[in-house]
């Protein structure tokens, strides 16, 4: 049966070239103060820094700034946030960066309207509620996470090796920037790195043995095939806007709950990655590219080929009329092939310095002490597995 659903994302999209000139107006529609958050020194090589901050002071808005949020953000830089929005009575938040820093932004808003620790909210075992957050925009400069257009955010705690994520509909963030030559910098290997994220987003929904609506699965192939025809060509032509708005509007579509469609299937490959880059701090969409073909092969059988026979031929083009077991395995290969040979990534973890030392933790602790009930449910064992799949 098909399951029923509500969707609900108000997030005001301002997508192109010349959107930053409603910035002003946008922020002042929560306050005066606005605390401005990014990462490193690249908004303020690509000049972006300046045409921002000269929107802010253009509008008579009072700036306050906190850079230096790290990728896969840590705890310390939520708490930092969250303690200069009430030491500075913020009124808005303005995360200008990719998800990591928009991650990290949602997390302080939430924790500006609490007395708490900010990672109680993240503390799987009692989490705290998150029932208020001060207004966030966004001004987004990778295309991966998707976390502009969604109410979820993931952080990491280096103390606990934790990397937890979790969603609330107070931290969506209010207005979303999305100009695609924001993105023109991002290196090859970060924009490798983002379209295996984007994919992963869209295999973790559709990769699903319950009955959908068709429209939907013909929607995330038709962004899987976008991912596929425009993520080489933004790697060797790192200033095409075609390429980089395709990429970026499938990063929010990827995610943003559209897709969902009602289905009640939780994600596999993503708790298995969180562990990965807890531990070793590797770039998350490269952990998940290196897990995902290997997932894909762990859960297919006779119960599960006919979604792999689906994807094969409507995104990868394979012939309908060879046996469903072929089809499977020429797939998986497809997407090796996409992830490794034309995005270059490296494909197994002792290439990224990971050994077998941790995966009886990390499997325990993606499963949650149970079981993981996604595409093909998963114990502890069938993870260590996967990890082990990894390995060569």
């Amino acid at each position: 049966m098909i399951n029923d659903f509500i969707y609900d994302i108000p997030v005001r999209v301002y997508f192109g070239k010349d959107q930053l000139k409603h910035l002003g107006a946008e922020l002042k529609k929560y306050g005066t103060r606005v605390l401005m958050t990014y990462g490193g020194g690249s908004i303020k090589r690509m000049g972006l820094y300046d045409k921002v901050v000269k929107e802010i002071k253009d509008a008579g808005l009072e700036l306050f700034e906190l850079s230096g949020i790290e990728p896969n953000p840590r705890i310390d830089s939520v708490r930092k946030g969250a303690q200069m929005c009430k030491d500075h009575h913020i009124d808005v938040l303005l995360a200008v960066g990719g998800g990591s820093t928009i991650d990290a932004t949602k997390f302080m808003a939430a924790g500006a309207c609490v007395d708490h620790d900010p990672w109680e909210f993240l503390d799987y075992a009692k989490p705290a509620p998150i029932e208020r957050a001060l207004p966030i925009v966004t001004i987004l400069t990778l295309s991966a996470t998707g976390s502009e257009m969604d109410t979820g955010g993931v952080i990491s705690n280096p103390e606990t090796k934790d990397k937890n994520g979790r969603l609330a509909p107070a931290m969506l963030p209010k207005a979303s920037f999305l100009d695609p030559t924001n993105t023109f910098t991002v290196p090859p290997y970060q924009t490798a790195c983002g379209s295996a994220d984007i994919m992963s987003h869209i295999i973790e929904v559709y990769f699903n043995m319950n009955q959908d609506l068709f429209m939907l699965d013909c929607f995330m192939e038709g962004l899987m095939k976008t991912i596929v025809k425009y993520a080489p060509i933004a790697m060797k032509e790192p200033d095409n806007y075609e390429a980089r708005a395709n990429l970026m509007w499938t990063s929010s579509w990827a995610i943003n709950g559209f897709v969902d469609g009602g289905k009640r299937q939780a994600w596999s490959c993503h708790p298995m990655e969180h562990e990965l880059s807890a531990i070793y701090d590797i770039t998350h969409g490269l952990g998940l590219a290196i897990l995902t073909p290997r997932w894909m092969e762990y859960c297919l059988d006779e119960t599960t080929v006919s979604k792999y026979v689906q994807f094969g031929t409507n995104v990868f083009g394979i012939d309908p009329t060879l046996e469903p077991m072929d089809i499977a395995h020429q797939a998986i290969d497809c997407l090796s092939h996409f992830l490794f040979d034309t995005m270059g990534l490296k494909r197994t973890l002792p290439e990224v310095g990971i050994d077998e030392t941790h995966f009886a933790l990390m499997a325990k602790k993606s499963v949650g002490g149970g079981t993981l009930p996604g595409f093909k449910p998963l114990q502890q064992q069938d993870v260590e597995n996967i990890y082990r799949m990894c390995m060569k």
